[in-house]
């Protein structure tokens, strides 16, 4: 094998998510910066967020209602 061919390895890097939640992890690059995590995620956290900036949800549930 080729020697420095592969990156250094940091064992304690950081992880920063948006909503302010911090974690180590084993990773190639010291510090890594994420949107959405465990924490803030509506999956885990069991609550449903729906950004809907140009209305299309509420479009389709008139649309829905209309079909009834």
């Amino acid at each position: 094998m080729k020697a420095q061919l592969h990156p250094t390895y940091h064992h304690d890097a950081v992880v920063v998510c948006l909503c302010g939640n911090r974690f180590t992890t084993g990773s190639t690059q010291k510090e890594l910066k994420t949107e959405v995590c465990s924490v803030c995620h509506p999956f885990f956290s069991g609550q449903q967020r729906i950004v809907d900036t140009q209305g299309r949800v509420d479009r389709f549930t008139q649309r829905q209602q209309r079909k009834r």
